[in-house]
């Protein structure tokens, strides 16, 4: 299972420029490499090979005087760079021809300079952790890591980030094996919404945040300050990034509570059931700034890649169930109700039911059905089955790196020991 680690980098001023220029250097090999692959599509002829394209946009370009200075870099992140315009291209043609799961994927597209969010990657000939805890990349030096957390392994590759607010970050992608909890034999289902963030199928009830609410104000005039520099200015620069951090602590501050909360119910529960939300849809309502700020992808992806990697489960009910509508006590259809209606009676049975925990109580029945007749499925809740995460920033935390601790020791490798 790979998973990723992510932490703070602390740059010098010589490697924030040597940082910059490497940003460069590979923004513009995958711009040659593109712009060479559209202008044989365009005469007709087959897509230049990878290797080809090395030899033409790097190799070949070092060798130019327009591209001279390719040479003062280190060639792995180029090298990645064109490896990341094909894995663009693959995810095109296999969303074409249908083998791609999700929304459909356009065209790769040239790079911009002015993006606000850069990054490189490097892999094992490129980066070396040293005995002292600093990260030694290729033709930029030693650099400084806020170390909030061991690493399990020997990491395989590393990626640099500079997101929007000017912050580094460096990503570790390391191989691990799964440890899978205890088995237990409860499971919960849960109603996601805007009013109350969840309801559990067992009462629980988990308040909604908010937290882009309770930041409008910071954010309106961060906002307005920046409105009133003039174009192209320093101060314009200085006032964007401000504009950027204060939603960078919002965003933080929504991912670090959403991990509590995903890691306290996986730790808690044997299998997790949740409806399948059009989430997308509901963005383009009135609601959208409420949906958008609860962050219920996020809650999913989490709770699935954590079920993977802690032996659970997680099950997901199609989003046309009338989990709203049906009775939870004798499964009688009462009919569409607006969302105003946050109790009701059952005319059938006469239990008076709260909308959100109903709708809990027949997400957890519509899961363990679906569960439980699927082919291959358990024959008992208490055996999981897991799913293999994806290669996301799991278990980490981008603003892990304010907590203050600093390594006692160096592990493997040079990796520190916290």
């Amino acid at each position: 299972m790979h998973l990723r680690y992510s932490y703070r980098l602390c740059p010098t001023a010589g490697q924030r420029q040597a940082l910059a220029r490497t940003f460069g250097c590979a923004r513009v090999v995958y711009n040659d490499a593109l712009a060479a692959r559209k202008q044989a599509r365009k005469d007709g002829l087959p897509y230049p090979r990878s290797t080809d394209l090395q030899k033409l946009v790097i190799t070949g370009a070092k060798r130019t005087a327009e591209r001279a200075w390719l040479a003062s870099v280190a060639v792995d992140p180029l090298i990645q760079s064109l490896r990341d315009l094909d894995t663009a291209y693959r995810n095109f043609f296999d969303s074409v021809s249908g083998k791609r799961a999700g929304r459909r994927v356009g065209l790769p597209r040239f790079k911009s300079k002015r993006d606000n969010r850069q990054s490189l990657r490097f892999t094992r000939n490129g980066f070396r952790v040293r005995g002292n805890g600093k990260l030694n990349l290729a033709r930029i030096g030693d650099v400084r890591v806020k170390w909030s957390r061991a690493l399990p392994a020997d990491p395989s590759s590393v990626t640099v980030v500079l997101d929007p607010s000017g912050r580094y970050h460096v990503s570790f992608v390391v191989d691990v094996e799964p440890q899978h909890l205890a088995a237990l034999d409860t499971e919960v289902g849960i109603d996601l919404g805007l009013t109350t963030y969840a309801v559990l199928s067992d009462g629980t009830v988990i308040d909604n945040p908010r937290f882009l609410r309770k930041a409008e104000k910071k954010l309106r005039a961060a906002q307005r300050a920046l409105s009133r520099k003039a174009e192209g200015s320093k101060n314009r620069a200085k006032a964007r990034r401000r504009v950027a951090r204060a939603h960078a602590e919002v965003a933080d501050t929504r991912t670090d509570w959403l991990h509590k909360q995903t890691t306290r119910i996986i730790r808690e529960t044997q299998a997790v059931y949740l409806e399948d939300l059009n989430v997308r849809g509901l963005a383009r309502t009135r609601l959208a700034k409420s949906v958008h700020d609860a962050g219920w992808s996020t809650f999913r992806r989490l709770l699935e890649e954590k079920a993977a990697r802690y032996g659970r489960h997680v099950g997901i009910v199609g989003r046309y169930a009338p989990t709203s509508q049906v009775c939870s006590t004798c499964g009688v259809l009462d009919g569409p109700k607006p969302l105003s209606v946050r109790t009701w009676t059952c005319g059938a049975c006469g239990t008076c039911h709260d909308r959100d925990l109903n709708a809990a109580r027949n997400i957890l029945a519509a899961g363990r059905a679906d569960r439980l007749n699927a082919c291959g499925g358990p024959v008992g809740p208490g055996v999981a089955i897991p799913r293999r995460a994806r290669p996301v920033e799991t278990g980490t935390h981008r603003n892990a790196g304010r907590t203050g601790r600093k390594p006692r020791a160096a592990g493997a490798a040079g990796i520190p020991v916290l």
